[in-house]
């Protein structure tokens, strides 16, 4: 499995936001959308404000497959489904959008947490 090095790491966790495409059966990718994602050690996080519901999360259940592209870091991405425990992802989504604390507790609600995804470099 491929992993991410250090500087798209360190790229893609200063990113405020990132754009996401999903990748359709055909092999081509769906409109790309924005985004907040997380960093975690040598993971990064995103997840669907909007719940598993959301256009786009439903897109890339379709394939788990998909683009990604976060200051200057362009990748094809496998998206995870994350169902452990999560408090060290809500821990990074505080602390790197805390400037944004009206917004927040949107992406810390027990249905969004649900419509959270690893995303794993592809080869």
């Amino acid at each position: 499995m491929a992993t991410w090095n250090t500087d798209e790491l360190e790229h893609i966790g200063a990113a405020e936001e990132v754009r996401i495409a999903a990748r359709r059966p055909n092999g081509r990718l769906r409109k790309p959308v924005v985004v907040w994602i997380v960093r975690v050690n040598d993971d990064v996080y995103v997840r669907s404000v909007n719940g598993r519901n959301a256009a786009w999360f439903r897109g890339v259940q379709a394939t788990h497959e998909g683009h990604v592209l976060a200051d200057g870091v362009e990748k094809d991405v496998e998206f995870v489904d994350v169902s452990d425990d999560q408090d060290h992802i809500d821990a990074a989504y505080r602390s790197k959008y805390a400037r944004y604390r009206t917004i927040v507790p949107s992406i810390l609600k027990p249905e969004t947490r649900t419509a959270t995804l690893r995303l794993v470099p592809r080869d």
